[in-house]
Protein backbone atom coordinates (compact mmCIF):
# COMPACT_ATOMS: atom_id res chain seq x y z
CA UNK A 1 0.00 0.00 0.00
CA UNK A 2 1.39 3.41 -0.96
CA UNK A 3 2.16 5.68 2.01
CA UNK A 4 -0.59 8.24 2.71
CA UNK A 5 1.41 10.07 5.36
CA UNK A 6 4.97 10.93 6.32
CA UNK A 7 4.31 10.18 9.98
CA UNK A 8 1.46 8.57 11.90
CA UNK A 9 1.29 9.15 15.65
CA UNK A 10 -0.69 6.66 17.73
CA UNK A 11 -1.90 8.21 20.98
CA UNK A 12 -2.64 11.88 21.72
CA UNK A 13 -1.24 12.25 25.22
CA UNK A 14 1.42 14.82 26.17
CA UNK A 15 3.94 12.95 24.04
CA UNK A 16 1.75 12.10 21.07
CA UNK A 17 0.06 15.40 20.33
CA UNK A 18 3.36 17.26 20.78
CA UNK A 19 5.05 14.83 18.37
CA UNK A 20 2.30 15.33 15.79
CA UNK A 21 2.47 19.13 15.98
CA UNK A 22 6.28 19.11 15.84
CA UNK A 23 6.28 16.78 12.82
CA UNK A 24 3.76 18.98 11.02
CA UNK A 25 5.80 22.10 11.75
CA UNK A 26 8.83 20.28 10.38
CA UNK A 27 6.94 20.04 7.10
CA UNK A 28 5.70 16.46 7.32
CA UNK A 29 2.21 15.26 6.45
CA UNK A 30 1.09 14.02 9.86
CA UNK A 31 -1.89 12.11 11.19
CA UNK A 32 -2.79 11.49 14.83
CA UNK A 33 -4.88 8.53 16.02
CA UNK A 34 -6.50 8.74 19.48
CA UNK A 35 -8.96 6.17 20.83
CA UNK A 36 -10.38 8.39 23.60
CA UNK A 37 -9.61 12.07 24.29
CA UNK A 38 -6.87 14.50 23.28
CA UNK A 39 -4.44 14.95 26.15
CA UNK A 40 -4.35 11.29 27.16
CA UNK A 41 -4.06 10.20 30.78
CA UNK A 42 -2.25 13.37 31.85
CA UNK A 43 -4.99 15.78 30.86
CA UNK A 44 -8.07 13.62 31.36
CA UNK A 45 -7.34 11.24 34.27
CA UNK A 46 -3.96 12.27 35.68
CA UNK A 47 -1.85 15.40 36.07
CA UNK A 48 -4.40 18.10 35.30
CA UNK A 49 -7.55 16.81 37.05
CA UNK A 50 -5.64 15.84 40.19
CA UNK A 51 -3.87 19.20 40.38
CA UNK A 52 -7.20 20.98 39.88
CA UNK A 53 -8.71 19.00 42.75
CA UNK A 54 -5.63 19.70 44.87
CA UNK A 55 -6.01 23.42 44.14
CA UNK A 56 -9.54 23.28 45.56
CA UNK A 57 -8.24 21.45 48.63
CA UNK A 58 -5.54 24.10 49.02
CA UNK A 59 -8.14 26.87 48.80
CA UNK A 60 -10.18 25.10 51.49
CA UNK A 61 -7.06 24.86 53.67
CA UNK A 62 -6.43 28.61 53.31
CA UNK A 63 -10.02 29.46 54.24
CA UNK A 64 -9.88 27.14 57.27
CA UNK A 65 -6.83 29.06 58.48
CA UNK A 66 -8.23 32.50 57.68
CA UNK A 67 -8.01 33.50 61.34
CA UNK A 68 -4.22 33.09 61.15
CA UNK A 69 -4.22 35.94 58.62
CA UNK A 70 -6.50 38.17 60.69
CA UNK A 71 -9.60 37.36 58.66
CA UNK A 72 -12.85 36.72 60.51
CA UNK A 73 -15.30 34.35 58.86
CA UNK A 74 -18.86 33.76 60.00
CA UNK A 75 -20.87 30.67 59.17
CA UNK A 76 -20.02 27.12 58.17
CA UNK A 77 -17.17 26.39 55.78
CA UNK A 78 -17.23 23.09 53.90
CA UNK A 79 -16.07 21.68 50.57
CA UNK A 80 -18.76 21.24 47.89
CA UNK A 81 -17.60 18.09 46.10
CA UNK A 82 -20.06 18.45 43.23
CA UNK A 83 -18.79 21.94 42.43
CA UNK A 84 -15.17 20.90 42.95
CA UNK A 85 -15.66 18.09 40.43
CA UNK A 86 -17.48 20.43 38.04
CA UNK A 87 -14.59 22.89 38.13
CA UNK A 88 -12.15 20.05 37.44
CA UNK A 89 -14.20 18.92 34.44
CA UNK A 90 -14.34 22.49 33.09
CA UNK A 91 -10.56 22.87 33.28
CA UNK A 92 -10.03 19.54 31.51
CA UNK A 93 -12.50 20.41 28.74
CA UNK A 94 -10.93 23.82 28.11
CA UNK A 95 -7.45 22.34 27.78
CA UNK A 96 -8.71 19.46 25.63
CA UNK A 97 -10.37 21.98 23.30
CA UNK A 98 -7.11 23.92 23.22
CA UNK A 99 -5.18 20.87 22.03
CA UNK A 100 -7.71 20.27 19.25
CA UNK A 101 -7.23 23.88 18.14
CA UNK A 102 -3.44 23.54 18.13
CA UNK A 103 -3.60 20.36 16.06
CA UNK A 104 -5.93 21.99 13.54
CA UNK A 105 -3.69 25.05 13.34
CA UNK A 106 -0.66 22.85 12.66
CA UNK A 107 -2.48 20.97 9.90
CA UNK A 108 -2.46 17.62 11.67
CA UNK A 109 -5.18 15.23 10.49
CA UNK A 110 -6.89 13.34 13.33
CA UNK A 111 -8.95 10.19 13.76
CA UNK A 112 -10.84 9.04 16.86
CA UNK A 113 -10.33 5.30 16.92
CA UNK A 114 -8.13 2.33 17.84
CA UNK A 115 -5.04 1.52 15.80
CA UNK A 116 -3.58 -1.90 15.07
CA UNK A 117 -0.42 -2.65 13.13
CA UNK A 118 -0.80 -4.69 9.97
CA UNK A 119 2.88 -4.38 9.06
CA UNK A 120 5.73 -1.96 9.73
CA UNK A 121 4.26 0.44 7.18
CA UNK A 122 0.50 0.01 7.59
CA UNK A 123 -2.15 0.15 10.32
CA UNK A 124 -5.83 -0.62 10.59
CA UNK A 125 -7.96 1.95 12.45
CA UNK A 126 -11.35 1.08 13.94
CA UNK A 127 -13.28 4.35 14.14
CA UNK A 128 -14.96 4.91 17.51
CA UNK A 129 -18.26 6.36 16.29
CA UNK A 130 -19.04 3.97 13.42
CA UNK A 131 -16.82 0.92 14.13
CA UNK A 132 -15.74 1.25 10.49
CA UNK A 133 -12.25 -0.07 9.71
CA UNK A 134 -9.89 1.95 7.55
CA UNK A 135 -6.32 1.24 6.47
CA UNK A 136 -3.57 3.83 6.58
CA UNK A 137 0.01 3.65 5.36
CA UNK A 138 2.81 5.85 6.62
CA UNK A 139 6.55 6.19 6.11
CA UNK A 140 7.07 6.55 9.87
CA UNK A 141 5.14 5.74 13.03
CA UNK A 142 5.40 7.15 16.54
CA UNK A 143 3.81 4.99 19.26
CA UNK A 144 2.58 7.08 22.19
CA UNK A 145 -0.05 4.83 23.75
CA UNK A 146 0.95 5.49 27.36
CA UNK A 147 0.30 3.35 30.42
CA UNK A 148 -2.53 2.28 32.72
CA UNK A 149 -2.78 1.44 36.44
CA UNK A 150 -1.80 -2.01 37.66
CA UNK A 151 -4.17 -3.87 39.98
CA UNK A 152 -2.63 -7.22 40.98
CA UNK A 153 -4.63 -10.42 40.98
CA UNK A 154 -4.64 -10.73 44.79
CA UNK A 155 -6.80 -7.59 45.03
CA UNK A 156 -10.52 -8.54 45.01
CA UNK A 157 -12.88 -6.89 42.52
CA UNK A 158 -15.22 -4.39 44.15
CA UNK A 159 -16.73 -0.96 43.41
CA UNK A 160 -15.01 0.12 46.63
CA UNK A 161 -11.57 -0.74 45.25
CA UNK A 162 -10.33 1.99 42.94
CA UNK A 163 -7.35 2.84 40.79
CA UNK A 164 -6.10 6.37 40.06
CA UNK A 165 -8.67 6.74 37.27
CA UNK A 166 -11.68 5.44 39.16
CA UNK A 167 -11.10 7.58 42.22
CA UNK A 168 -11.59 10.71 40.12
CA UNK A 169 -15.23 9.71 39.60
CA UNK A 170 -16.23 9.42 43.26
CA UNK A 171 -19.65 10.97 43.85
CA UNK A 172 -18.79 12.19 47.34
CA UNK A 173 -15.83 12.80 49.62
CA UNK A 174 -15.16 9.49 51.40
CA UNK A 175 -15.20 9.43 55.18
CA UNK A 176 -12.19 7.10 55.14
CA UNK A 177 -9.67 5.99 52.53
CA UNK A 178 -7.03 3.27 52.58
CA UNK A 179 -4.18 3.88 50.13
CA UNK A 180 -2.09 0.92 49.00
CA UNK A 181 1.19 2.37 47.72
CA UNK A 182 3.01 5.40 49.08
CA UNK A 183 4.47 6.57 45.79
CA UNK A 184 3.71 9.81 43.99
CA UNK A 185 0.11 9.02 43.00
CA UNK A 186 -0.81 7.49 46.34
CA UNK A 187 0.64 10.38 48.34
CA UNK A 188 -1.03 13.03 46.18
CA UNK A 189 -4.49 11.49 46.58
CA UNK A 190 -3.84 10.89 50.29
CA UNK A 191 -2.90 14.56 50.72
CA UNK A 192 -5.95 15.70 48.73
CA UNK A 193 -8.57 13.75 50.65
CA UNK A 194 -6.97 14.31 54.05
CA UNK A 195 -7.25 18.06 53.46
CA UNK A 196 -10.95 17.63 52.64
CA UNK A 197 -11.59 15.79 55.91
CA UNK A 198 -11.15 12.13 54.98
CA UNK A 199 -9.48 9.76 57.45
CA UNK A 200 -6.52 8.47 55.43
CA UNK A 201 -4.26 5.46 55.93
CA UNK A 202 -1.25 4.77 53.69
CA UNK A 203 0.44 1.37 53.44
CA UNK A 204 3.81 1.22 51.68
CA UNK A 205 5.96 -1.92 51.34
CA UNK A 206 9.24 0.01 51.13
CA UNK A 207 10.94 1.44 54.25
CA UNK A 208 9.77 4.98 53.39
CA UNK A 209 6.96 6.61 51.45
CA UNK A 210 8.20 8.16 48.20
CA UNK A 211 11.13 5.70 48.16
CA UNK A 212 12.64 7.25 45.01
CA UNK A 213 12.99 10.66 46.66
CA UNK A 214 15.84 11.94 48.81
CA UNK A 215 15.53 10.27 52.20
CA UNK A 216 15.14 13.58 54.06
CA UNK A 217 12.28 14.59 51.77
CA UNK A 218 10.50 11.27 52.36
CA UNK A 219 10.89 11.55 56.12
CA UNK A 220 9.65 15.15 56.16
CA UNK A 221 6.49 14.28 54.22
CA UNK A 222 5.87 11.34 56.55
CA UNK A 223 6.08 13.69 59.54
CA UNK A 224 3.80 16.26 57.92
CA UNK A 225 1.25 13.57 57.07
CA UNK A 226 1.23 12.35 60.66
CA UNK A 227 0.74 15.93 61.91
CA UNK A 228 -2.45 15.90 59.84
CA UNK A 229 -3.64 12.76 61.68
CA UNK A 230 -2.92 10.46 58.72
CA UNK A 231 -1.78 6.92 59.48
CA UNK A 232 1.33 5.83 57.59
CA UNK A 233 2.60 2.23 57.63
CA UNK A 234 5.93 1.53 55.91
CA UNK A 235 7.99 -1.61 55.40
CA UNK A 236 4.91 -3.82 55.72
CA UNK A 237 2.43 -5.39 53.26
CA UNK A 238 -1.33 -4.96 53.27
CA UNK A 239 -2.84 -8.40 53.79
CA UNK A 240 -6.22 -10.12 54.08
CA UNK A 241 -8.05 -7.61 51.90
CA UNK A 242 -11.82 -8.15 52.05
CA UNK A 243 -14.49 -6.05 50.35
CA UNK A 244 -18.19 -5.88 51.20
CA UNK A 245 -20.99 -3.51 50.26
CA UNK A 246 -20.01 -0.89 52.82
CA UNK A 247 -16.32 -1.21 53.67
CA UNK A 248 -12.89 -2.52 52.80
CA UNK A 249 -10.90 -4.28 55.48
CA UNK A 250 -7.29 -5.38 55.54
CA UNK A 251 -4.48 -5.93 57.99
CA UNK A 252 -0.96 -4.59 58.45
CA UNK A 253 1.31 -6.52 60.81
CA UNK A 254 -1.76 -8.07 62.43
CA UNK A 255 -3.57 -4.75 62.89
CA UNK A 256 -6.97 -4.48 61.19
CA UNK A 257 -7.66 -1.45 59.01
CA UNK A 258 -11.15 -0.50 57.86
CA UNK A 259 -12.07 2.12 55.26
CA UNK A 260 -14.88 3.07 52.90
CA UNK A 261 -12.60 2.81 49.87
CA UNK A 262 -9.26 1.33 48.88
CA UNK A 263 -7.06 3.16 46.38
CA UNK A 264 -4.54 0.87 44.68
CA UNK A 265 -1.56 2.87 43.45
CA UNK A 266 1.35 0.46 43.09
CA UNK A 267 2.49 1.06 39.54
CA UNK A 268 1.52 1.30 35.89
CA UNK A 269 1.81 -1.00 32.89
CA UNK A 270 2.20 -0.23 29.16
CA UNK A 271 -0.87 0.12 26.94
CA UNK A 272 -0.37 -2.07 23.89
CA UNK A 273 -3.73 -3.88 23.96
CA UNK A 274 -4.98 -4.34 20.43
CA UNK A 275 -1.96 -2.54 18.94
CA UNK A 276 -0.32 -5.79 17.75
CA UNK A 277 3.23 -4.37 17.78
CA UNK A 278 4.68 -7.79 16.96
CA UNK A 279 2.97 -7.68 13.55
CA UNK A 280 5.27 -4.76 12.79
CA UNK A 281 8.27 -6.69 14.11
CA UNK A 282 8.61 -4.55 17.24
CA UNK A 283 10.47 -6.13 20.14
CA UNK A 284 8.89 -5.87 23.61
CA UNK A 285 10.60 -6.16 26.98
CA UNK A 286 9.69 -8.91 29.45
CA UNK A 287 7.20 -6.49 31.06
CA UNK A 288 5.63 -5.51 27.75
CA UNK A 289 7.33 -2.13 27.29
CA UNK A 290 8.68 -1.00 23.91
CA UNK A 291 12.43 -0.51 24.05
CA UNK A 292 13.94 2.51 22.26
CA UNK A 293 17.38 4.00 21.69
CA UNK A 294 18.54 7.58 22.32
CA UNK A 295 16.69 8.66 19.17
CA UNK A 296 13.41 7.15 20.47
CA UNK A 297 13.67 4.54 17.72
CA UNK A 298 12.53 0.95 18.19
CA UNK A 299 14.28 -2.03 16.64
CA UNK A 300 12.31 -1.20 13.46
CA UNK A 301 14.03 1.87 11.90
CA UNK A 302 10.85 3.69 10.81
CA UNK A 303 8.94 3.12 14.05
CA UNK A 304 9.51 5.25 17.14
CA UNK A 305 8.03 5.01 20.64
CA UNK A 306 7.78 7.68 23.33
CA UNK A 307 6.55 8.22 26.86
CA UNK A 308 5.22 5.67 29.35
CA UNK A 309 4.94 2.84 26.84
CA UNK A 310 8.76 2.74 26.62
CA UNK A 311 9.22 2.03 30.33
CA UNK A 312 11.33 5.16 30.78
CA UNK A 313 10.56 7.80 33.41
CA UNK A 314 6.77 8.01 33.50
CA UNK A 315 6.27 11.77 33.45
CA UNK A 316 4.32 13.96 31.03
CA UNK A 317 7.22 16.33 30.40
CA UNK A 318 9.46 13.35 29.65
CA UNK A 319 6.95 12.13 27.07
CA UNK A 320 6.79 15.58 25.47
CA UNK A 321 10.59 15.78 25.22
CA UNK A 322 10.70 12.32 23.65
CA UNK A 323 7.91 13.35 21.27
CA UNK A 324 9.95 16.27 19.96
CA UNK A 325 13.00 14.01 19.57
CA UNK A 326 11.04 11.34 17.65
CA UNK A 327 9.36 13.90 15.39
CA UNK A 328 12.70 15.51 14.55
CA UNK A 329 14.29 12.16 13.71
CA UNK A 330 11.29 11.17 11.59
CA UNK A 331 11.88 14.46 9.76
CA UNK A 332 15.43 13.47 8.87
CA UNK A 333 17.18 15.37 11.66
CA UNK A 334 19.70 13.83 14.04
CA UNK A 335 18.31 14.43 17.52
CA UNK A 336 18.97 12.59 20.76
CA UNK A 337 17.29 12.74 24.14
CA UNK A 338 18.65 12.11 27.62
CA UNK A 339 16.81 11.15 30.77
CA UNK A 340 19.68 12.09 33.11
CA UNK A 341 18.28 15.47 34.18
CA UNK A 342 14.52 15.06 34.36
CA UNK A 343 12.85 16.99 37.20
CA UNK A 344 10.09 15.45 39.28
CA UNK A 345 7.20 17.26 40.96
CA UNK A 346 4.89 15.94 43.65
CA UNK A 347 1.81 17.99 44.52
CA UNK A 348 1.36 16.96 48.13
CA UNK A 349 1.14 19.41 51.01
CA UNK A 350 3.93 20.43 51.28
CA UNK A 351 4.92 20.20 47.63
CA UNK A 352 8.09 18.46 46.46
CA UNK A 353 10.40 19.27 43.56
CA UNK A 354 13.56 17.35 42.75
CA UNK A 355 16.23 16.78 40.14
CA UNK A 356 19.47 14.82 40.05
CA UNK A 357 21.14 12.57 42.60
CA UNK A 358 19.74 11.89 46.05
CA UNK A 359 21.92 11.78 49.14
CA UNK A 360 21.47 8.02 49.47
CA UNK A 361 22.51 7.52 45.82
CA UNK A 362 25.71 9.48 46.44
CA UNK A 363 26.45 7.47 49.59
CA UNK A 364 25.77 4.14 47.87
CA UNK A 365 28.08 5.04 44.98
CA UNK A 366 30.79 6.58 47.18
CA UNK A 367 30.53 9.98 45.51
CA UNK A 368 32.39 12.70 47.44
CA UNK A 369 29.84 15.48 47.84
CA UNK A 370 29.07 18.62 49.83
CA UNK A 371 25.52 19.21 51.06
CA UNK A 372 23.77 22.43 51.97
CA UNK A 373 20.30 22.79 53.53
CA UNK A 374 18.11 25.76 54.31
CA UNK A 375 14.75 25.61 56.14
CA UNK A 376 11.69 27.41 54.79
CA UNK A 377 11.02 28.53 58.37
CA UNK A 378 13.93 30.98 58.01
CA UNK A 379 12.41 32.68 54.95
CA UNK A 380 10.47 35.90 55.42
CA UNK A 381 8.11 35.06 52.55
CA UNK A 382 7.33 31.64 54.07
CA UNK A 383 6.31 33.27 57.32
CA UNK A 384 4.27 35.91 55.50
CA UNK A 385 2.20 33.28 53.69
CA UNK A 386 2.08 30.95 56.72
CA UNK A 387 3.85 28.10 54.90
CA UNK A 388 6.99 27.38 56.91
CA UNK A 389 7.24 23.59 56.58
CA UNK A 390 10.05 22.21 54.45
CA UNK A 391 13.56 22.89 53.23
CA UNK A 392 15.81 23.21 50.21
CA UNK A 393 18.79 20.88 49.79
CA UNK A 394 21.65 21.14 47.30
CA UNK A 395 24.18 18.37 46.69
CA UNK A 396 27.37 19.40 44.89
CA UNK A 397 30.60 17.69 43.89
CA UNK A 398 33.61 18.09 46.18
CA UNK A 399 36.00 18.25 43.22
CA UNK A 400 34.44 21.01 41.10
CA UNK A 401 31.38 22.23 43.07
CA UNK A 402 29.00 21.32 40.22
CA UNK A 403 25.46 20.79 41.41
CA UNK A 404 24.56 17.09 41.33
CA UNK A 405 21.13 17.22 42.91
CA UNK A 406 18.52 19.61 44.27
CA UNK A 407 15.62 18.59 46.48
CA UNK A 408 12.95 21.00 47.68
CA UNK A 409 10.06 20.24 50.02
CA UNK A 410 7.83 23.18 50.82
CA UNK A 411 5.41 25.75 49.46
CA UNK A 412 5.57 26.07 45.66
CA UNK A 413 8.46 23.59 45.44
CA UNK A 414 7.12 22.40 42.08
CA UNK A 415 7.70 25.90 40.69
CA UNK A 416 10.98 26.56 42.51
CA UNK A 417 12.69 23.46 41.09
CA UNK A 418 12.85 25.04 37.62
CA UNK A 419 15.81 27.19 38.69
CA UNK A 420 17.70 24.01 39.54
CA UNK A 421 16.73 22.48 36.18
CA UNK A 422 18.34 25.37 34.29
CA UNK A 423 21.36 25.49 36.61
CA UNK A 424 22.14 21.79 36.30
CA UNK A 425 21.61 21.71 32.54
CA UNK A 426 24.13 24.55 32.25
CA UNK A 427 26.63 22.82 34.52
CA UNK A 428 26.35 25.46 37.24
CA UNK A 429 28.16 25.24 40.55
CA UNK A 430 26.70 25.90 43.97
CA UNK A 431 28.82 29.05 44.03
CA UNK A 432 27.22 30.21 40.75
CA UNK A 433 23.75 29.93 42.28
CA UNK A 434 24.82 31.60 45.51
CA UNK A 435 26.41 34.55 43.71
CA UNK A 436 23.28 35.22 41.63
CA UNK A 437 21.26 37.98 43.31
CA UNK A 438 17.80 36.63 44.15
CA UNK A 439 14.83 38.94 44.80
CA UNK A 440 13.63 39.52 48.35
CA UNK A 441 11.33 38.56 49.95
CA UNK A 442 10.65 35.44 47.89
CA UNK A 443 10.60 31.69 48.30
CA UNK A 444 13.25 31.59 45.57
CA UNK A 445 15.78 32.91 48.08
CA UNK A 446 15.88 29.37 49.45
CA UNK A 447 18.02 28.31 46.47
CA UNK A 448 20.54 31.11 47.06
CA UNK A 449 20.70 30.51 50.81
CA UNK A 450 21.11 26.75 50.31
CA UNK A 451 23.90 27.31 47.79
CA UNK A 452 25.71 29.43 50.39
CA UNK A 453 25.07 26.69 52.97
CA UNK A 454 26.97 24.22 50.77
CA UNK A 455 30.09 26.27 51.55
CA UNK A 456 29.03 27.03 55.15
CA UNK A 457 28.61 30.68 54.13
CA UNK A 458 24.88 31.10 54.76
CA UNK A 459 24.29 34.34 56.67
CA UNK A 460 20.71 33.52 57.64
CA UNK A 461 21.63 30.41 59.61
CA UNK A 462 23.52 30.42 62.91
CA UNK A 463 27.12 29.21 62.80
CA UNK A 464 27.61 25.80 64.38
CA UNK A 465 30.69 26.20 66.56
CA UNK A 466 33.04 23.25 66.37
CA UNK A 467 34.37 22.24 69.76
Amino acid sequence: MEANYDVCVIGAGPGGYIAAIKAARNGLKAILIEKEHFGGTCLNWGCVPTKTLLASADAYKTVKHAADFGIKLDGTISPDWVKIQSRKDDVVLKLRTGIASLLKNAGVETFNGSAEFVSNSEISVTLKETSEKIHLASKNFIIATGSKPVIPSFIPKSPRILDSTGILSLKEIPKSLLVLGGGVIGCEFASLFAELGTEVTIVEMMPEILPEQDIEVSKLLNREFKKRKMQVFTGKPLENIIANDEFITGSVAGREIKAEYLLVSIGRQPVTDGLSPKKAGITLSSKGFISVDEKCRTNIPNIYAIGDVTGRIQLAHMASAMGICAADNASGKDTQFSDKLVPGCIFTSPEIGSIGFTQQYCEKNNLPVKIGKFPFSALGKSMAINETAGFCKIISSVSDDKVLGVHIAGAHATDLISEAVIAMNMGATAEDIGHAIHPHPTLGEAMMETAHAVHEMCLHLPVIRKK
